[in-house]
């Protein structure tokens, strides 16, 4: 087998989650075929790349040599194909392009509308990633012209050099969220006491949000079940009272679910824009922070706690 850039490629998300079934799921192949293109990619170099342990992959000395040569030759790969990619789209195009980035939000529906209407005749795509990193790559590595990312507390983004930043928020509070018939869910504010009992669902492939929420259960001395998935599935498993998750606390409300604020907001995050250099975000971030009002006003919960903390959010522009 000879190896090509996705083999390499492979090798780096591997490296990057530590995980198998982080790596297959960021990559979009089941966790059997690529740990099938590992073993051949092994055999074919004629020895072991990854450790596999219990709590994940470590690279070998061998793969860490073959990961500090093969990064730069993916890189490149990726920054040649986003250079390409975007000539072409506006040479079709004929005007303008942007091209936006941005972790899940409910902001981006109102922020792609305003930006239409702020700027006719742009050829708008949009790039929607779990990953927070993954995203300001494709900034630095100009496949991106500005990204919408969440860092959350505690665990800080590495922003390439280079890149612009704009706090759009500085500390945005993360809910909970619970079945309607959970016994927290009649309360304005819910303890984390309150949850002791449950089971908590988190997605491990968003960058610290794991990690974010081990820190604030065990400073509050608790140590629930934790499911690891996507909030696809957290959201039906919350329904049935099988488990609560975090949330955004712009979180549109549903009838068989309920969003409340946790007493003392330990889960947070930043809220950021990021740019490549010298590139007019002014339109962009106005029309940012727009949506995000209106998103803010329209979910009920957050709208009365802004109210109570006095954000400026909360007036009526």
């Amino acid at each position: 087998m000879e190896l090509e850039v996705r083999h390499l490629k492979a090798l780096c998300a591997i490296a990057d989650t530590g995980s198998l079934h982080q790596a297959a799921r960021r990559l979009g192949v089941s966790q059997p075929s690529l740990t099938t293109q590992l073993q051949r990619i092994e055999r074919t170099l004629g020895a072991e790349l990854f450790r596999r342990e219990r709590t994940g992959c470590r690279p070998t000395l061998l793969g860490r040599s073959v990961l500090s040569r093969a990064r730069p030759l993916v890189d490149g790969m990726s920054a040649l194909i986003g250079a390409a990619t975007a000539e072409a789209a506006a040479a079709r195009a004929g005007g303008p392009g942007l091209r936006i980035g941005s972790t899940a939000s409910r902001v981006i529906g109102g922020w792609l509308r305003g930006l239409r209407v702020r700027l006719p005749g742009t050829d708008i795509s949009l790039r929607v990633d779990v990953s927070a990193r993954s995203l300001l790559g494709a900034v630095a590595e100009g496949r991106l012209d500005v990204a919408f990312v969440h860092e959350v507390e505690g665990f800080p983004l590495t922003v390439p050099d280079g890149l612009e930043q704009r706090v759009l928020l500085d500390r945005e509070p993360q809910f909970i969220s619970l079945a309607r018939d959970h016994p927290a869910a009649g309360l304005p504010v819910v303890d984390l006491d309150d949850l002791a009992g449950d089971r908590w669902m988190v997605d491990p492939s968003v960058d610290g949000e794991w990690d974010g929420v081990r820190r604030v259960l065990g400073a509050a001395g608790l140590d629930p079940p934790v499911l690891h998935g996507d909030y696809l599935t957290a959201a039906s498993l919350v329904v049935l009272g099988e488990a609560v998750a975090p949330c955004q606390p712009t979180s549109g409300p549903r009838d068989d679910m309920a969003i409340r604020p946790l007493r003392g907001d330990p889960l947070a995050v930043r809220l950021l824009l990021v740019s490549r250099p010298g590139a007019d975000m002014d339109p962009v971030y106005e029309e940012l922070e727009r949506a995000y009002r209106d998103a803010a006003r329209r979910a009920e919960e957050y709208h009365r706690w802004l109210l109570r903390h006095h954000s400026p959010l909360a007036l009526t522009s």
